[in-house]
């Protein structure tokens, strides 16, 4: 895409309800707390046809120093940086206010487009902030009410010149050209045959989606920035900064990555207020939407039942798991510390073995790119096949070895596997009597699958079937 639209403003003035409005989908927090958005947050739009890219900022605030909105403020400077078009919006409810004027002047100064946007304009009670705007001095104000819908044609209109200007979309076509266009797709449709089509192979293009997790103030947002190479997510002593997940797109060893840096999860009974339960509806999803999760654990503290837990659900979702240890370098008995590790994953997360650890000090940048390297090993592991002949040879060899208990006098016999589908690899056994296949023999068959097909660190799911009875009736 090559157009980039920035949304600004001062807090609370409804930048995120049009954020989710434009991008089609609620991917950014929304709440009447002023301030909750953080981090700039950057989507793929597709409305009402015009395909663009969309930037959602931080409220802007008159403050220059290292506190967290100074570093919002910076957040904002640098989203401005990467975008072709900036609108700012203000509340036509609250009307015009100092802030509104000193950021209207300051955009002003950017040397970028810029367009202003009154929201909040489903009433009649809003018409004075309407008229107050033009004082702002970024041309004619246009009213809508991102949460109503309202004003989303004369929002189209004003985007599609630009949006052409800088090719991001194609002139208008006569309708002879549309009709022509038509035909000439369907008769291209006619010469592939119905059941010509083939299952799709997994896409190099598509870039590998990878969730970077863990308890508050870990270093989660530190190790983001250290592997892109940017202040992109902000970062600070305070813990809980991070409350929307920042998505970025992202290269590493020639294989596109799309990151999610995630607000920090706490315990269930800790997490009180609406906004953090907000923060961990977020993280929990971004969790459900990747396909590599990246669980970040602080050297310097114990590993806490909160770390298992975190990790037990990714692996209940089918994610494959990396865990990275930050802040190693202030470890002194590194080897005991990562026995340590290693032991209690192996007691504790039973459901997924041999997770790769990789310790790493986000704020040094030291052994990072050793983190990705493991993701991308796993995620290989995450899509792996293994041939229905050989996972049959192998089922009668391990049923030879410790055959499935009786059942009532009668063999319980396993007899057929073949792999469903990977991501995660999942596998259907047919046997005698599933209903009376005991646990423990279910775990033999999966440690197996896991050991002998070399499948470590990805969860492997196991389904049971039962086989046809020729004689039933």
């Amino acid at each position: 895409m090559t157009f980039t639209l920035a949304i600004v403003g001062r807090p609370n003035v409804g930048k995120s309800t049009l954020f989710n409005r434009l991008v089609g989908k609620k991917l950014a927090l929304v709440h009447d707390t002023p301030g909750l958005t953080r981090d700039w947050r950057m989507a793929d739009a597709d409305f009402r046809g015009l395909k663009f890219r969309v930037v959602d900022t931080a409220g802007l605030e008159e403050s220059f120093d290292a506190s967290i909105e100074g570093r919002m403020r910076k957040q904002t400077e640098r989203a401005l940086e990467k975008a072709d078009m900036a609108i700012l919006v203000v509340d036509a409810r609250t009307g015009i206010t100092p802030m509104d004027k000193h950021f209207a002047e300051w955009l002003r100064k950017q040397k970028i487009k810029s367009a202003l946007i009154v929201n909040k304009c489903e009433s009649r009670a809003s018409l004075d902030g309407m008229y107050e705007a033009y004082e702002l001095g970024l041309g004619e104000p246009l009213p809508i009410s991102a949460e109503h819908g309202l004003g989303m044609d004369d929002l189209y209109d004003l985007i599609v010149p630009h949006l052409r200007a800088a090719g991001g979309m194609p002139e208008p076509t006569t309708e002879e050209e549309d009709i022509e266009a038509y035909f000439q797709k369907y008769h291209e449709g006619d010469e592939k045959g119905f059941g010509d089509e083939e299952t799709p192979a997994e896409d190099p293009e598509n870039p590998i989606k990878v969730a970077i997790v863990g308890r508050p103030n870990v270093g989660k947002s530190t190790l983001l920035n250290a592997l892109v190479g940017e202040e992109r997510s902000m970062t600070g002593p305070e813990a809980g900064i991070t409350r929307d997940a920042v998505h970025v797109d992202w290269e590493f060893g020639g294989r596109k990555m799309r990151l999610a840096d995630t607000a920090g999860l706490r315990r269930k009974s800790k997490v009180v207020n609406t906004i953090e339960r907000m923060a961990v509806d977020d993280s929990l999803r971004a969790i459900r939407l990747a396909q590599v999760v990246i669980l970040v654990i602080d050297a310097e503290l114990e590993f806490e039942k909160q770390d298992l837990i975190i990790a037990g659900h990714v692996a209940n979702e089918g994610r494959a798991l990396v865990i990275a240890v930050n802040k190693w370098d202030k470890v002194k008995d590194r080897e005991e510390k990562l026995a340590e590790l290693k032991d209690q994953l192996e007691r504790h997360l039973a459901q997924v073995r041999d997770v790769p650890i990789v310790t790493v000090s986000a704020l040094r940048g030291q052994r990072v790119d050793k983190v990705m390297e493991a993701v991308l090993e796993v995620y290989a592991l995450w899509n792996k096949r293994v041939p229905t002949g050989k996972l049959n040879r192998w089922l009668r060899g391990m049923e030879s070895q410790n055959p499935a208990p009786l059942n009532q006098g009668r063999q319980n016999r396993l007899r057929y596997i073949t792999q469903l589908k990977a991501r995660p690899p999942t596998f259907a056994l047919w046997l005698s009597r599933p209903d009376v296949y005991p646990e423990t023999h279910e775990r033999y068959i999966i440690n197996g699958l896991r050991r002998d097909f070399g499948l470590p660190a990805v969860p492997v799911r196991l389904v049971l079937k039962a086989s046809k009875n020729p004689y039933v009736d």
